[in-house]
């Protein structure tokens, strides 16, 4: 009998996919998680189980051969060691954006404090979600044009319990935020236009354009967002900001065009500049 897991490891190899070895068995158990027979004797229910998983699973393999994003098959992303539910219509949250989370914990070390936080673009939530787990009385806003991000961003808000901490609104960037924030998180589109669809398939075809697109240089958003950190700010807020490869200094300069100073370059685990701290007004980081 041929193996249907190493098939699928062939399978996946052979559509160019990363890891076909690792995404062939986390799909294997997916499939296995799918199959709950109700009426099944102990003798049998493991060859039931098997059937059933079996007939997933390559429906499964399928997909993921013409390249969907794993995440968006088994419907779950795993950030900041917290489970968050995604799909179609939402960015896949990334380990980059940890860093993110990170550097307002060294700014905020007292996990007790009240901050009031602005995730702009909140897509899944992740950003927002994560930090009010680790303040436990912090409150939040997470603001997206995409209401299909923000079902997903609501779905996640209720699975951790943090419906009567963060507010969820259908907006383009701060335009509907009231100033007094603490802490701004935002994970804007930074990828050159042109530079899309050369992408790996699982980003150019599936996941949202206008959470990658960011411009003909990738600096649109956050030319639009300098000018109004200031404003969303409180005198000690701190704003922390994503940012491309090799896009640290026109981020830099962008925010000091408006004003904002003393600016903090944060790597992400690999190293590589990923966020940057801007105080407003400008105060040593």
């Amino acid at each position: 009998m041929s193996d249907p897991l190493a098939q699928a490891v062939e399978r996946l190899r052979e559509a160019g996919v990363d890891n076909p070895r690792l995404d062939a068995r986390l799909l294997w158990e997916f499939a296995r998680s799918l199959s709950s027979p109700a009426v099944a004797g102990e003798g049998d229910r493991e060859a039931v189980e098997g059937a059933a998983a079996g007939t997933s699973f390559d429906a499964l393999v399928i997909r993921r051969a013409a390249r969907e994003p794993l995440a968006y098959i088994t419907g779950h992303r795993e950030f900041w060691s917290l489970d968050f539910a995604v799909g179609p219509g939402v960015l896949i949250p990334r380990p980059d954006t940890e860093t993110l989370i990170e550097e307002l914990i060294h700014l905020h070390p007292d996990r007790s404090a009240p901050l009031s936080i602005l995730d702009l673009g909140t897509g899944s939530g992740c950003l927002l979600v994560a930090a009010l787990t680790e303040y436990p009385n912090a409150h939040g806003i997470g603001i997206d044009s995409s209401p299909e991000a923000l079902a997903w961003a609501r779905r996640n808000v209720a699975a951790h319990g943090l419906q009567a901490r963060a507010s969820l609104i259908e907006s383009a960037w701060p335009e509907e935020a009231s100033p007094g924030f603490d802490a701004i998180l935002a994970n804007p589109p930074y990828i050159p236009t042109a530079d899309i669809d050369a992408l790996e398939p699982e980003v150019s075809r599936h996941e949202p354009r206008q959470a990658l697109d960011g411009g003909a240089d990738g600096l649109v958003a956050y030319r639009a967002l300098a000018p109004r950190i200031a404003h969303l700010l409180k005198p000690s807020g701190s704003a922390f900001l994503e940012f491309g490869i090799g896009q640290a200094d026109d981020v830099t300069a962008i925010m000091a065009a408006s004003g904002l100073g003393n600016m903090k370059i944060a790597p992400d685990l690999a190293g590589i500049p990923r966020c940057v701290v801007v105080k407003s007004p400008a105060r040593p980081i």
